[in-house]
């Protein structure tokens, strides 16, 4: 066998060992292994009370998984036991991804983030600001930082009373063929609000990943998978699931107010799980456990993950920066939950940042940051911990997302037998 060959299988051989999630003993990394239990009661109760199907929870402190289980069976109609390796959609944990892909092309120095939007996206120039169904042009461009912190004015079609929600809903930016449609399509719709002026969740990272594409000249598929996923070894995250792994995808089910339960998910009204077109830097991806783990796990470690570097630390950490005004922030939070915005949480570049946890009406840290899919699965990055979290399941509607939220934080800071990140590295 030559050279080359060996040292390929060598390196094979390494990515393979790097991709096995090791599960260590809790008490050296500060938990208690008796009281990680209170996660697997949380789940189990949760399944058993009808509010759950399946779950895969990991949890890992200084690098280290503590924590890592299925439960429950991939779906209302697949009675299979949940696998850890399932593959769930995200959705709009897909932002901080998004996010990622264009602070990679910040650091080389493709924008800065006060560059107007309209700047690389030309089409967007003309939009205009509705004010008591009147256009008028807006008094100042969005900027590509209020994309990342959703204070661009722009909105999403959820709130219909209003003639600029209808305009987006009617207009099915869902449904365009690529992210070159999207955005033609969103040029001719109205602003919802005056940019910078407050926070107000939206289709703007969408927008990040149609300008991820005109700087970088890839497909928003291809930059994520060249330039994060296969230097992350996140081998299970896709646009287009293959044909091969089709059958791992966790069933999705939709909450029935009227009846207070979970039904499967009625065919179409979920994108295919392959021959995706329209790559959604707000929402569209799948993935498992252990691959977003990866990710988050490179951001704590400032950017890099087994010898290869996405980031520099000070970017991280302006990341993770809260960057709302209390004026731009408080408007904003008077659309919660729609926000997504918890009490005594701000918003980073592509997350929610916690600034007072005493607020947070939950135990929390401060400087955490995370973000959810409308699925109800969940992640979160605590730095004073040195600590991550990661949730898949898939239950859209569901009236209980806030208290999972809230159960598994608690479940999972109960665990805790020590403070502080003096045993990180």
């Amino acid at each position: 066998m030559s050279i080359r060959a060996l040292l390929f299988l060598s390196l094979l051989a390494t990515r393979l060992q790097a991709a096995d999630v090791t599960i260590v003993d809790p008490e050296p990394v500060g938990f208690s292994g008796d009281r990680l239990g209170k996660i697997t009661e949380f789940v189990e109760r949760e399944i058993a009370n009808g509010n759950l199907v399946g779950t895969v929870t990991l949890i890992a402190r200084h690098g280290q998984v503590v924590h890592f289980e299925s439960a429950g069976r991939f779906g209302l109609e697949d009675d299979r036991p949940m696998d850890k390796d399932a593959l769930f959609r995200i959705f709009s944990m897909t932002k901080p991804i998004t996010t990622v892909a264009a602070m990679i092309l910040y650091e080389e120095g493709a924008f800065h983030l006060g560059d107007p939007v309209a700047k690389y996206l030309p089409e967007l120039a003309g939009m205009q600001l509705m004010v008591d169904g009147e256009t008028v042009p807006p008094q100042t461009q969005m900027t590509i930082e209020q994309l990342m912190t959703h204070t661009a004015g722009l909105t999403n079609g959820w709130h219909v009373e209003h003639p600029v929600e209808r305009a987006y809903r009617d207009a099915a930016l869902s449904q365009s063929a690529n992210l070159t449609a999207f955005i033609d399509n969103l040029a001719t719709l109205p602003l919802r609000f005056e940019p910078g002026t407050r926070y107000h969740y939206s289709v703007a990272t969408d927008v990040l990943g149609a300008l991820v594409e005109r700087l970088s000249g890839q497909t928003l598929e291809q930059f994520f998978q060249t330039r994060i996923f296969d230097p992350l070894d996140m081998r299970d995250t896709f646009f287009n699931v293959p044909n091969d792994k089709i059958a791992r995808m966790a069933g999705n089910h939709l909450w029935n107010a009227d009846r207070q339960e979970m039904a499967p998910m009625p065919a179409g009204l979920l994108p295919p799980p392959s021959g995706v077109t329209l790559f959604s830097g707000g929402g569209g991806l799948i993935s498992t456990a252990q691959d977003y783990w990866r990710f988050c796990e490179m951001l704590r470690r400032g950017g890099s993950l087994d010898g290869v570097r996405l980031l520099g630390p000070k970017t991280v950490q302006a990341m993770a920066m809260a960057r709302l005004t209390p004026e731009i922030r408080n408007k904003g939070a008077t659309e919660y939950p729609a926000s997504h915005l918890y009490p005594g949480q701000s918003f980073g570049l592509g997350a929610g940042v916690i600034t007072d946890p005493a607020q947070a009406q939950v135990i929390s840290s401060r400087g955490e940051y995370s973000w959810g899919g409308i699925a109800n699965t969940k992640f979160w990055i605590d730095p004073e911990e040195d600590l991550i979290v990661v949730f898949m399941t898939q239950v859209m509607g569901t009236p209980h997302s806030d208290r999972h939220r809230f159960d598994l934080k608690v479940a999972t800071y109960q665990a805790l037998t020590e403070l502080g990140n003096s045993g990180g590295d």
